[in-house]
């Protein structure tokens, strides 16, 4: 046998066209089991060598990257001996696959620690009327238990959250009206009482409690359409004999308290949990004006432990999720009407 620096030694094996059949989409799962292997075949440029490293029989370390060059079509490897290097192409393919393996790689570290008992990560979405006071209080109870849990927050409204979730950007969610669906699994957790918020001037203003149909002449200020609750607004307003003509639209509670506040409307909102100047929050006697709330996540998806120790500590806060409310200073004093 010649030496190994003999150039008349290097043989390249010859290489079929690859497979006219494959197409684009199944080279992945066809060419991954072994992409490891050839990387490490790659590195020491010694077949006996990267078989021992991967704790595999040298003649199936072989076969396998002759089977990966027949695959694609191209000669990696040329052989010289016992030794091999890589061909032109095989270099490039190799810097690739390094490369996607240690995506893989960082993929899969990524995935273990979000699912590490003490230290994961929960994605969780919420209402924004429960951003100011309620979501922080129940992340720092948790956390008592839980120090290093982690927290991605998603403020939103209930359909967008939803298909959040459906889309694999979040665990679970607190929303309101708690949805019905059939790939859904939802508890109800809570219900809060709204208010009818009027400007601190206003006519009613120095009542404590009033009938929703006594609003009916009054300008709204909404959430816009696919919030929860404008449909809920709708609902009420619907039940006191009216439809509410809605003078303005918007995607923040406090935003809207601040239209009344300016004198453009009135609004149903639930309570605030630090009083704001210059409006005055009513309670509504007819009809019965609340909003369930409740915890919504996927049926059959799996939980990571992090994820279902929180969905536990949610549902038992059930009856007491909510922070009490405080609501606007009453006015002067004037007939309550049932």
């Amino acid at each position: 046998m010649s030496s190994i620096g003999n150039e008349e030694d290097i043989t390249v094996t010859p290489v079929t066209p690859g497979r006219a059949d494959i197409s684009p989409e199944s080279w992945a799962a066809l060419l991954t089991p072994r992409l490891a292997q050839f990387v490490a075949v790659a590195r020491h440029e010694h077949v006996t060598q990267a078989a021992r490293g991967l704790a595999v029989p040298q003649s199936t370390l072989s076969r396998a990257m002759a089977r990966l060059e027949e695959d694609l079509g191209v000669a990696l490897l040329a052989r010289h001996g016992r030794r091999v290097s890589l061909t032109p192409a095989g270099r490039a393919f190799a810097r690739s696959v390094e490369r996607a393996l240690g995506e893989v790689e960082r993929a899969a570290e990524s995935v273990r620690t979000d699912a590490d008992p003490a230290a994961g990560k929960v994605a969780f979405g919420f209402l924004h009327t429960m951003g100011p006071e309620t979501v922080p209080e129940l992340i720092r109870e948790f956390r008592e238990d839980h120090p290093r849990v982690r927290f991605a927050l998603v403020q939103s409204y209930g359909e967008d959250m939803i298909e959040r979730m459906r889309a694999g950007e979040l665990d679970l969610c607190l929303t309101s009206p708690v949805p019905e669906a059939p790939d859904l699994v939802t508890r109800r957790l809570d219900e809060q009482r709204l208010h009818l918020v009027v400007p601190a001037g206003h006519r009613l203003a120095g009542r404590r409690r009033v009938r929703l149909a006594e609003a009916a002449d009054e300008p709204f200020v909404t959430l816009e359409p696919g919030y929860g609750l404008r449909r809920l607004t709708e609902e009420l307003c619907e039940k006191a004999g009216f439809r509410p003509r809605v003078a303005f639209e918007g995607e923040e509670p406090e935003t809207l308290r601040g239209l009344v506040a300016a004198g453009l409307g009135v609004a149903l909102l639930p309570p605030p949990t630090v009083a704001r100047p210059g409006v005055v929050e009513l309670s509504v006697t007819a009809p019965r004006a609340a909003r369930q709330i409740g915890v919504a996540w996927l049926a059959g998806h799996p939980d990571t432990r992090p994820v279902a120790d929180f969905k536990r500590f949610l549902l038992g806060r059930r009856g007491r999720l909510t922070s009490a409310p405080m609501a606007g200073p009453p006015g002067p004093g004037g007939p309550d009407r049932p």
